[in-house]
Order: structure tokens, then C-alpha cells, then sequence
């Protein structure tokens, strides 16, 4: 069964409840998380602001698209040097 999917500003919500002086068993039984998922958010987003975190999304989604359009690029440039490599 799949899990709960929590969103990075979610995560980052849920380490700050544990930093105001909750225990980290306390939060993980409120918010239904493992203890291990807690310390794997912590090592990940540990310092973070929300802001950060946004940032970060951000960067990340503009990086995947920028991905993409250099492979398609790349896959034109094959087609087009096939093309051109063909006797007629």
C-alpha cells in the first residue's frame, strides 16, 4: 500500500513542529510518519525555510525542463545529420 505523499513545504512543517520542543516520537505519531522518514526529511531539508524549499522545487522543475529541451535538440541534430548522410 502506497504511503502518504507529503509535499517538501509539508515535510518542512513537520520538522519545525519537532525543533519548537515536541519529541520526534511525539510528531511522527501526530502527523502518521516513521521515524525513520522524519530523520531521512531532517538530513534532507534540515536547515531549510520554506522559502528555500520553494526555491529549490523551483530550480528543480526549470532544471527538468531544461532537460528535456536539450534532448529533444539532441534528437533533431541525429535526425537531421541522418537525413543528410543519405545518398539521393
Amino acid at each position: 500500500m502506497k504511503g502518504k505523499r507529503y509535499t517538501t513545504e509539508d515535510k518542512i512543517r513537520i520538522l519545525r513542529d519537532a525543533d519548537r520542543g515536541k519529541s520526534i516520537l511525539e510528531v511522527c505519531r501526530a502527523h502518521n510518519i516513521s521515524e525513520v522518514s522524519f530523520h531521512r526529511w531532517k538530513r534532507q531539508f534540515g536547515q531549510m525555510d520554506l522559502s528555500e524549499a520553494r526555491r529549490l522545487k523551483e530550480l528543480e522543475r526549470e532544471n527538468s525542463e531544461l532537460k528535456k529541451m536539450l534532448a529533444e535538440s539532441l534528437l533533431k541534430n541525429r535526425v537531421l545529420e541522418a537525413v543528410a548522410e543519405k545518398k539521393w
